[in-house]
């Protein structure tokens, strides 16, 4: 199938990009209720190359969200990949990873096993390998399982016993947090750094909720979706987001408000350089899917909060993370 938005464009503007991602909005909030901001920040982590996590509590539509993205993107050119061996692999639109405690590493990337008919060994692909993964309750997985996501957020590879793999492109994982009940294993702070944005999905307002009532208590709740868009716009935004100007001034203050969580006194462990660095790309990429070829500096403070709060850890009588962080952004100062 072919992209009905941007088939023939061949160097696509900034304002054209984000006139073509506003389509690819609207077709999934035909479907499901999240505020238009939050889906925003949800591409525009997608398209900076990065990952994300919704922590939320149950029945919100965290794995309807996964599943009208994935939805609403034609992937049936880019349905296999290549390994190092030259084992080609067949790619899922979408899977989705319901955790437990006593899932393994192989029950995520997979496995290779003997053929009894000719004697070979062969290798059964995990759930990782689609193009949108939703890794539901993540904090359920014991810490040895959950690093068996870390070379694939990082490299988009996965290696099993010796052999490299490449997952597809584009790949993104969505990844949960309930905020009730038990987290047996906490996500430690170098797999939590990993992700590009924590944000909440939001309980909708009452005729927003009526509205979720009429559509998904019925069978054809899901008949208007269909793909707007093929995996290769996606690929091409993400290349885009390096031709996003950022002027010097704003990577100024970028870094003051990163160095500044390491100088609060109600946070024991601040941001990392890698967390300007996120901030940075993700600033990029959002002023893309608005349809800007620049940054603007309410860009950087909007996203600071969301691309911040999960890489920092406060102290216990401290409060909430995201009102530290929403005192230290107000605190700096654009240098004029």
């Amino acid at each position: 199938m072919k992209s009905t938005i941007t088939q023939g464009i061949q160097e696509e503007t900034s304002a054209e990009a984000g006139r073509n991602i506003s389509v690819l909005i609207d077709n999934i909030t035909k479907v499901i209720y999240i505020e238009r901001i939050r889906l925003e920040y949800i591409i525009a982590s997608k398209i900076a190359g990065g990952h994300v996590i919704l922590a939320d509590t149950h029945g919100v539509g965290k794995t309807s969200l996964a599943r009208a993205l994935a939805g609403s993107i034609d992937n049936s050119r880019l349905k296999t990949v290549e390994a190092s061996n030259n084992t080609v692999i067949n790619i899922e639109p979408f899977s989705r990873i319901q955790c437990t405690v006593d899932l393994l590493p192989q029950d995520i990337i997979g496995f290779t096993r003997l053929d009894s008919k000719d004697g070979k060994f062969i290798f059964n692909k995990g759930p990782i390998f689609a193009n949108f993964v939703l890794c539901d309750e993540i904090n359920l997985l014991t810490p040895k399982t959950q690093g068996s996501f870390f070379q694939a957020m990082e490299e988009q590879k996965v290696t099993v016993e010796g052999k490299t793999y490449t997952l597809p492109s584009p790949f993104f994982i969505i990844a949960t947090m309930n905020l009730e009940g038990a987290h047996l294993f906490p996500l430690p702070a170098p797999q939590l750094d990993r992700f590009m944005i924590q944000i909440s999905m939001g309980i909708p307002g009452f005729e927003d909720e009526k509205s979720i009532v009429n559509q998904h208590s019925r069978s054809d709740g899901w008949k208007d979706l269909k793909p707007v868009i093929n995996g290769e716009d996606l690929i091409r935004w993400q290349e885009m987001v390096d031709r996003i100007s950022i002027h010097d001034e704003l990577v100024d203050y970028i870094v003051r408000s990163i160095r500044a969580t390491r100088e609060n006194p109600y946070i024991l462990q601040g941001a990392s350089p890698r967390a300007g660095v996120k901030l940075s790309r993700l600033s990029r990429a959002l002023a893309l899917v608005r349809g800007l070829n620049y940054v603007t500096p309410d860009i950087i403070k909007e996203l600071y909060v969301p691309a911040i709060s999960h890489r920092i850890t406060v102290r216990e009588s401290a409060g909430v993370p995201s009102d530290i962080l929403s005192g230290i952004i107000d605190s700096v100062k654009v240098a004029r």
